[in-house]
């Protein structure tokens, strides 16, 4: 549990929440509002920055050893591939518009959402135990 949320922001949707089409969320939603600054959790290599889809602008992050970060939904991306970015480094920037639409839209949400997913050697995996707990979170035990 070391590793601090990409974005501030409220979570909407958590790891294996139900994601309304019979199937379970394979990473976790986060309700940002626009112009919110997207950092990466941890040191990386970008692998891919780009648009994807209808997920807005995608960033792929091999924090190594398998690790990979997906982060989706932002309407900017201020990092290149094969660059190299430390932990709390700012590597995107939460939108509006279509951006916000197409990942928002999916889950009712009305402000953009970062959708953050972990994997280990092609394996989606929980996030949930690699994250710091809040200051709050750390005084409730």
């Amino acid at each position: 549990g070391r590793l601090n949320f990409p974005a501030a922001g409220a979570i909407i949707k958590s790891y294996g929440d139900p994601d309304g089409d019979g199937d379970r969320a394979k990473g976790i939603s986060i309700a940002a509002p626009p112009g919110t600054t997207v950092s990466t959790p941890a040191d990386a290599w970008v692998a891919f920055a780009g648009p994807y889809r209808s997920y807005g602008q995608l960033l792929i992050l091999n924090a190594g050893e398998g690790y990979y970060m997906v982060l989706a939904g932002m309407e900017r991306i201020d990092v290149s591939v094969g660059q190299f970015v430390l932990a709390g480094e700012p590597v995107a920037v939460m939108g509006s518009g279509a951006a916000r639409a197409a990942s928002a839209a999916a889950i009712g949400a009305g402000e953009p959402v970062l959708y953050i997913e972990f994997r280990k050697n092609d394996t989606i995996v929980d996030p949930e135990p690699w994250w710091a707990k809040s200051n709050l979170e750390k005084a409730r035990g």
